[in-house]
Order: C-alpha cells, then sequence, then structure tokens
C-alpha cells in the first residue's frame, strides 16, 4: 500500500511540476475541479446530467488551460523539452487528448444520424430527451477512455501504473481543489506563473 500511495504522489507531482505552471490553467482546473465534484455528487441521481456537465464544464476548461495557456517551450524550471514531457505523460498527453477530444465533439452526430443509436436508445420525442441520449454516450465515452488507457498501462508499463493512473484521474477533482483554489487570488495579484512550485516546493 505504501508502494501505491508513494507512486500515486509521483504522479501527482509530475502532472502539477511539468503541466501547471500557468495561473490562468491552475484557475480553470479549479473551475473544473468544483464542476467535477458536483458532477460527481449528481451521478447518483442523475447520470445522463453528471455527464454533461462533466464534459462541457469540467473537461473543457480543463482543457482550455492546457490548451491555450500552458507554455509550451523549453521548461527551463525543470530541465525539460515541451517534447519530452509529452513523451513521458503517463495519461494522455496533448496528441491523445486532441483525439478524444474531436471523438467527443463528433459522437453527438451518432445520434442524429440515427436517434436509437443503431437500437440501442428510444428515439427521443423532445430536446431534452436528445440531450440525455447525448449525455449517457459521453458517459460510455468517457468510462472507455479512463479504462482504455488504464489497460494500456498494464502493457506498456504495469498493473501499478495503470491503476494508479486511474485512481489519480478519478480523484483529480478533490486534489486540484486542495492544490489550486489560491490560483485566482494570486492572479489578481498579477502574477500569472507559479514559478516556486515548479522548481520543486512541494504544496
Amino acid at each position: 500500500m505504501t508502494g501505491f500511495l508513494e507512486h500515486l504522489k509521483e504522479q501527482r507531482w509530475d502532472d502539477h511540476r511539468y503541466y501547471h505552471h500557468s495561473r490562468v490553467n491552475q484557475s480553470l482546473h479549479l473551475v473544473s475541479a468544483m464542476s467535477f465534484v458536483c458532477a460527481y455528487a449528481t451521478a447518483f441521481r442523475d447520470p445522463a446530467s453528471a455527464s454533461l456537465i462533466g464534459w462541457l464544464v469540467a473537461m473543457t476548461s480543463r482543457q482550455i488551460g492546457h490548451l491555450f495557456f500552458e507554455p509550451k517551450t523549453y521548461d527551463i524550471v525543470n530541465q525539460a523539452t515541451h517534447e519530452y514531457k509529452e513523451a513521458i505523460k503517463v495519461g494522455y498527453n496533448l496528441r491523445r487528448k486532441i483525439v478524444l477530444l474531436t471523438i467527443w465533439a463528433l459522437s453527438p452526430l451518432c445520434l442524429v444520424l440515427d436517434p436509437t443509436l443503431f437500437g440501442l436508445v428510444n428515439r427521443p420525442a423532445t430536446i431534452t430527451g436528445f440531450l440525455r441520449h447525448v449525455g449517457y454516450l459521453w458517459l460510455a465515452l468517457g468510462v472507455g477512455a479512463l479504462l482504455f488507457r488504464t489497460i494500456h498501462l498494464f502493457f506498456i508499463s504495469n498493473a501499478q501504473t495503470g491503476i494508479v493512473w486511474a485512481t489519480k484521474i478519478l480523484t483529480d477533482p478533490f486534489h486540484d481543489i486542495k492544490l489550486y483554489y489560491r490560483a485566482p487570488a494570486y492572479l489578481m495579484r498579477g502574477e500569472f506563473f507559479d514559478y516556486p512550485v515548479a522548481e520543486g516546493q512541494h504544496s
């Protein structure tokens, strides 16, 4: 168990120090994390709505931070190129994320072309019904993406790495709130980059 927790701590630290220098990105991760927590709470009574919150608000704000605000030049603090960080990324690096987000954005077309999704669901009578079907479709995509990368890591690394990564992904919202709740205040003071933390000072 100690090894598992140490591995989890290592994955979290690598993700933070390599991919969260920007205070804007950190602030968007805070929005994302709070949205995911709301989605988790909603999932018990309304999985479709939870999925819509998760993808439309939480995932969108999270990836906007990575794609548009996180520096992709040479990382002087960590002595690493963007290409190196992308190559060693345990989970979904930017290239894989773009593929996943493209699938996510295009997947509702399946319900437009066939509202019954090849007979798997009833034809929706209202726009609300259609959106609920989209929510369930995105829920399946999210679970599938998590399981796919977890099992993939079993083969390219080991079982513990995959399980630790899945645990990290599922608990990231709570950890991100703890880690980035001060980020908006730093932005208001004009601090746009988190250099002290990136230099190795654990929060």
